[in-house]
């Protein structure tokens, strides 16, 4: 789309509020396409978008596949045991090798930090990063940020700049914080980040959030926004804290720190949710408080934005 400033989607740093609502509202656009029977545009036709996706994941590949298919973009899914890299061939000679197929698009995701960069830097195309190691996750924090901007701001009458929100869990490894927290500062939120010392960074001004602390309790009051971070079970061989039981019991969202919450608080979650630990069953399914579910629906709608802006695609494809 004439206009869009931005060849890439990998980190903020270079993103204005301005450029982020153009991406919240582009998707908005989107949700009437996807209300649709026949949920499709030809927006994208004649595009060629590479999933390249060398860690496993199932909610982020799936929504960037199905906000594809809607946009009318011919596909190409690269990625698992039987890629190249796995054989021996750099990162640089397969992406040369990709884009030798006049692609106009990559979607990667990795466990190494930093490769979107790279392959940005080599391939001469757009690069959109669905989650680099522990360093960032973009197209994550524009569909947290639009739950937030349609229940808080659209329904809810708040400004952006108004918000409290509270981020909760393993900070030091999440990717999510990395792009979520520098998004909700550019859009003027206050961010708090609340964790054991053990998963907390030994910088987390480092991070841009406002203020850190281990208090859950004494943070909760003061928050419109409560976000929950999973757990990552794979990283317990560390022992960052006791147990998943006391960790519940100190920073788990539970049916008894709900009468600690402001009435009109949210709750989000990154997914998928380990029930027990970070949230329980009570507040994960919480009718007035919950936009977990929103958050997955966001997903696509971000993802189509992302792409559409990123592409240029027919300015009529919103409409047909």
């Amino acid at each position: 789309m004439a206009g869009f400033p931005h060849e890439h989607l990998i980190d903020f740093s270079d993103y204005s509020a301005d450029d982020i609502m153009l991406l919240l509202e582009t998707a908005y656009k989107f949700k009437e396409v996807n209300e649709r029977r026949i949920k499709k545009v030809p927006t994208l036709k004649g595009f060629t978008v590479v999933n390249m996706f060398n860690e496993p994941s199932t909610r982020t590949r799936s929504s960037f596949e199905i906000a594809e298919k809607r946009l009318s973009a011919d596909s190409l899914n690269f990625g698992g045991s039987s890629t190249s890299t796995v054989k021996g061939e750099s990162l640089v000679d397969t992406v040369e090798t990709l884009c030798a197929y006049k692609i106009d698009l990559i979607v990667v995701r990795d466990k190494h930090a930093g490769v979107p960069r790279k392959i940005a830097d080599v391939s001469g195309v757009h690069v959109i990063d669905a989650g680099d190691g522990k360093h960032q996750h973009p197209t994550q924090a524009l569909l947290d940020l639009y739950s937030i901007w349609q229940e808080k701001v659209v329904a809810g009458g708040m400004a952006f700049d108004k918000l409290k929100v509270g981020i909760v869990g393993d900070i030091g490894h999440s990717r999510v914080c990395g792009s979520l927290i520098p998004a909700l500062k550019i859009m003027g939120c206050d961010v708090t980040v609340i964790a054991p010392p053990t998963l907390m960074p030994a910088r987390p001004d480092v991070l841009g959030a406002d203020r850190a602390t281990s208090d859950l309790d004494a943070a909760l009051p003061e928050l419109d926004v409560v976000y929950m971070l999973r757990i990552q079970r794979e990283r317990l061989e560390g022992a960052p804290f006791p147990s998943l039981r006391e960790y519940n019991q100190l920073f788990g969202l539970t049916q008894e720190r709900d009468a600690l919450m402001r009435p009109d608080a949210c709750v989000c979650h990154p997914g998928p949710i380990n029930r027990g630990v970070e949230l329980d069953s009570f507040m994960a399914d919480h009718p007035k408080r919950s936009i977990i579910l929103d958050q997955v629906y966001a997903g696509v709608l971000v993802r189509m934005a992302a792409l559409y802006l990123l592409l240029g695609g027919a300015s009529d494809g919103l409409d047909a």
